[in-house]
């Protein structure tokens, strides 16, 4: 037995050797060490760790697993997919051929290519979320509407910069600053896009206290950051079970396309508020949010193959997602400042940048904006009411996406 010769095809066999003797390989090797840095910024940063430390872990693992199988990828086939649903494909209705073929991310994958995994997440959003302080200020959904700014302004920059319309449209919604909207959306207009496009929107979500406060400050003056809003009115418990059946009933109406997020976002809203489901409440706002984030987390982290992720349109994405972002937040901004001047100096400006979909971290950020001017207001209630019209808004932007550009 030849064990030089063994242990030489061992090594050249090995994981190791592919990153330098395959084409491209280098390329797996700087998404691995992308995917160590995004780990550090989840755990030690803190940045989105429930979602960010499932992506990298998943981008881990599917450039690791790149070159099991004779230069396969052995737990992610982007090509399957394609096969899958390109109906020239000799494969299209072969799905033994596929299944056989198919590895552990892909099947994870099947969740967030049918939009379930989103909506999923939806359905806890709504049973964490309390609608009390919108239903109580109306007003409100302006703001979360006038936050969508952003979405729409980053689509013409991103058709300016070459993507087509369906691409663009996906990079802009970024800008609603909803992590499951950008993947829903992504996942039925631009799939190839899913991984950057996820990375940017939950990266600038966890970023929302850095970016936010300077362009706060830029916008308004010390005496509209020092302005203390009146206790808002109390909510009845018959207006909060009747808000999620009338908007779920309007909007859905209005834009089908919208009808999985915002159906899922009212039922679990009116799981939490009809007083009969406690138990389906509870289990929608914790043990089904946090199976369905670790398998949401992993496939998106999984799309970040280096041959699909190492490119200069990443570079763009992340540049306009950013635009996108700052510009959202502006705009919820000068819809606060018209609210102030309208009122009479009786609406704190500063609320309007919680009209961006980050619930509740945009509206913690208003907050401590706020009380950094006046140690005596307390925003965080009625800046709730522009966040949560964000979450709204945001759906609805994305389903008017979908309708134009679904085909």
């Amino acid at each position: 037995m030849n064990i030089t010769g063994v242990l030489l095809k061992l090594a050249s066999q090995s994981g190791f050797a592919a990153f330098f003797l395959t084409e491209g390989g280098w390329k797996n090797l700087i998404m691995i060490a992308i995917a160590f840095v995004l780990l550090y910024l989840g755990i030690v940063k803190k940045f989105e760790p429930l979602l960010l430390c499932g992506i990298a872990f998943g981008c881990l693992l599917s450039n690791l697993s790149y070159f099991i199988g004779m230069g396969e990828n052995a737990m992610y086939h982007p090509e399957l997919w394609t096969e899958f649903l390109d109906a020239a494909s000799p494969y299209y209705h072969s799905y033994g051929h596929i299944l056989s073929n198919a590895g552990l991310l892909d099947f994870f994958y099947i969740g967030v290519k049918a939009g379930i995994y989103p909506s999923l997440i939806f359905l806890g959003v709504g049973a964490m979320t309390d609608f009390g302080p919108l239903l109580a200020n109306p007003k409100s959904l302006l703001l979360g509407a006038a936050a969508q700014l952003g979405v729409f302004i980053a689509f013409f920059g991103a058709v300016l910069l070459g993507f087509t319309g369906p691409e663009a449209a996906s990079i802009g919604i970024i800008g609603g600053a909803d992590g499951p909207t950008a993947i829903f959306l992504t996942t039925k207009l631009a799939p190839h896009l899913l991984g950057p496009i996820a990375i940017a929107a939950y990266s600038y979500m966890a970023l929302i206290p850095l970016i936010q406060p300077p362009i706060m400050k830029a916008m308004t003056t010390e005496k509209m950051r020092q302005v203390k809003m009146v206790q808002a009115r109390e909510v009845t418990k018959t207006e909060k079970i009747l808000f999620p059946v009338v908007v779920a009933t309007f909007v859905i109406l209005l834009l089908p396309s919208t009808a999985p997020l915002i159906g899922c976002l009212m039922l679990g809203n009116l799981f939490r508020e009809c007083g009969v489901t406690d138990r389906l409440s509870d289990t929608a706002q914790n043990a089904l949010m946090n199976i369905v984030t670790i398998f949401l987390a992993t496939s998106v982290g999984a799309t970040m193959v280096a041959q699909n992720f190492l490119s200069w349109d990443t570079i763009k994405i992340i540049f306009l997602g950013l635009v996108a972002f700052g510009i959202s937040t502006a705009g919820g901004l000068l819809g606060g400042i018209v609210m102030y001047k309208t009122s009479g100096g009786r609406i704190n400006p500063l609320i309007g940048s919680a009209g961006v979909s980050a619930v509740p971290m945009a509206a913690r950020v208003s907050q401590d904006v706020g009380r950094k001017y006046n140690k005596n207001n307390y925003l965080l209630m009625h800046a709730m009411g522009p966040n949560v019209a964000g979450v709204i808004g945001s759906a609805v932007a994305a389903g008017f996406l979908l309708a134009v550009f679904g085909g």
